[in-house]
């Protein structure tokens, strides 16, 4: 059954989790969460998920790793494998958003001063003496690399950010460490997640298998992730996330079994919450 509309006050991230105030007592007692499944196609199998505890995580599809003019583009790096995803990405959100699919985007914010980046990850990001590193500016200057409120950690403008979606930052590879996304989705009762964005072996990949670790269902959309990796290095993670991590599907795919829901069960969406 769905959540009852309540007119008391409420106390929680989400309408089926929290307390409510009621004129006789404070109650305790969570709503049930009405299931709201859909079947994809992954791996060959038939697989059935819950809308309802399911999250769409699009990862670093930022201006400084998209955009010509970005902290990739300007050290010389071939931005065409991280923009290949942006049109499947704008494809899915209108369908993921009809269904009352929650939205994350996972984006590398690093401090200014960096304090908290290792000498392994400060030297990764620069390489060179000369080099453009973490928080650092551009012969073109765009502003300091992916630092939150900079224009190159912004999302790439041909994917909107909608006032529903939620952003959460990282400063590693994985999105799991060291700040609020795990308790993020589990205060929201999320089980199931999709992964989207770049890149392939690195960010979102990482992010899924830390994810695995800690419990949570991985669908991997193959066509949605990019990467300037070699081909088979992203053909080997594919086979790793099939043999140990969850699923690989597809974008459109999903999209399309998005249609099955029934439009009534659709306009019920929890994404406003999270």
């Amino acid at each position: 059954m769905s959540a009852p509309v309540s007119t008391f006050p409420s106390f929680g991230p989400s309408p089926d989790n929290a307390w409510t105030q009621r004129a006789d007592c404070l109650s305790l007692v969570r709503p049930l969460r009405e299931p709201r499944p859909v079947r994809l196609v992954a791996d060959g199998q038939a697989l059935e998920f819950d809308m309802a505890r399911s999250a769409l995580i699009v990862i670093d599809m930022q201006n400084d790793f998209c955009h010509a003019d970005g902290w990739f583009g300007q050290k010389g790096i071939d931005v065409s494998p991280m923009r290949a995803p942006i049109p499947v990405i704008a494809e899915l959100l209108p369908a993921w958003r009809a269904a009352g699919g929650r939205v994350i985007w996972l984006n590398w914010g690093v401090r200014a001063d960096r304090l908290n980046l290792s000498p392994t990850i400060q030297f990764k990001g620069k390489r060179t003496a000369d080099g453009v590193g973490y928080a650092e500016r551009s012969p073109n200057d765009r502003g300091r690399s992916v630092v939150p409120g900079e224009w190159g950690a912004r999302v790439v403008d041909e994917l909107p950010v909608a006032d529903a979606d939620v952003t959460v930052y990282k400063h590693r590879l994985s999105g799991f460490w060291d700040n609020e996304l795990d308790s993020l989705l589990r205060l929201q009762g999320v089980t199931t997640l999709f992964y989207a964005g770049v890149n392939t072996d690195r960010c979102v990949f990482s992010t899924l298998q830390d994810a695995g670790f800690l419990g949570y269902d991985n669908i991997l959309l193959a066509d949605a992730c990019g990467s300037p990796s070699p081909d088979y290095v992203t053909q080997a993670i594919h086979f790793l996330v099939k043999q140990l991590h969850g699923f690989v599907a597809t974008a459109r795919d999903l999209a399309s079994a998005l249609t099955a829901l029934a439009p009534s069960s659709a306009g019920r969406s929890s994404s406003s919450v999270l």
